[in-house]
């Protein structure tokens, strides 16, 4: 198969970034103005990248641009090239301030919220030098993230697979039940199992969340359907959609315990074994590099201190 040979040496990023504004705003004039280009130049750059990539990246028409299937993909690794050069330069600048290193953790909204900040505080306290890049997202794309190298360090909810990485524990947390005030679920305290909840609509999580996979395939295992009425992306919104009487909602405890009080909703714990949880710190299975084995270290230790093993125990 001959694959075409593209001269890269073209694509200078003042094009790239002006590819990807067309794309962006629809408009060439846009665009130009957004890169402070005048407008011929512009379009004299689009069409300079054209040629180098034989096919045209626009369809022209009255009302703008439009990304044809090649501009698409252009566009999608301009961004990421764009990003990388961003990088670059604010890791420049930081090593001008003084920060020696960045790593890059990919989180839960659990672990961020229940657990990482005080810890995250206490590692700047430590290793002012090293500065930690965190991006929160779903379990299953945490996981995702680093096998395809984008984060150094994980930290999410057991369950996605994790047999090609180094994996330590981290911490657990309970999922509870959160309910409108005044709902009749909410007139006992005692533990509510997942299958007696099953009528009722629920307000979920976005896809990939641990808790939502584990409530499809305990719908699944009784042949019932999951009502789903809406899936958000924050505990926050969930809480106040249950709030205003849309449904119920099964979320972590301790990162909900705050937003239960203030908009005073019920909740109750859930009966079945699947609500206890673990969270992983996981890195790649080959994973050398000191800098970022010492931040999972004190990840890993703090969980060890906290229990009151190991010796981060002892310290005074």
């Amino acid at each position: 198969m001959r694959t075409t040979a593209y001269n890269l040496a073209r694509f200078d990023l003042v094009s790239v970034r002006l590819a990807v504004a067309c794309a962006q705003t629809g408009s060439l004039t846009a665009a130009a103005r957004e890169t402070h280009l005048a407008l011929a130049a512009a379009s004299r750059r689009i069409r300079e990248l054209e040629n180098a990539v034989d096919s045209p990246l626009f369809v022209r028409h009255t009302k703008g641009l439009l990304p044809t299937a090649a501009g698409r993909v252009f566009v999608k690794h301009g961004l990421a090239l764009l990003h990388t050069m961003d990088e670059i330069g604010a890791e420049l600048a930081d090593l001008q301030q003084g920060i020696a290193r960045h790593i890059r953790l990919h989180s839960s909204s659990a672990a961020i919220t229940e657990y990482l900040p005080p810890l995250l505080a206490r590692h700047a306290e430590l290793h002012p030098n090293v500065r930690i890049d965190v991006e929160e997202m779903v379990s299953e794309l945490v996981v995702a993230s680093l096998r395809e190298g984008r984060t150094d360090v994980a930290v999410f909810v057991e369950g996605p697979d994790v047999s090609d990485m180094s994996v330590r524990s981290f911490r657990s947390d309970e999922l509870i039940f959160v309910l409108p005030k005044g709902h009749p679920l909410a007139r006992s305290k005692k533990p509510l199992f997942f299958v007696d909840t099953l009528d009722e609509e629920q307000i979920c999580l976005s896809a990939g969340a641990a808790s939502l996979q584990k409530q499809r395939a305990a719908a699944l295992a009784v042949n019932r359907p999951l009502k789903i009425r809406m899936q958000l992306r924050s505990f926050e919104a969930v809480c106040h959609m249950v709030a205003a009487g849309l449904g119920i909602a099964l979320l972590p405890k301790g990162a909900t315990q705050p937003l239960i009080k203030s908009l005073q909703l019920a909740w109750r714990p859930l009966g079945d074994a699947w609500g206890q949880r673990n969270l992983l710190i996981a890195v790649g299975q080959n994973e050398e590099d000191p800098g970022i084995l010492d931040f999972v270290n004190f990840l890993a230790e703090s969980a060890l201190s906290e229990a009151g093993q190991g010796p981060a125990a002892a310290a005074p």
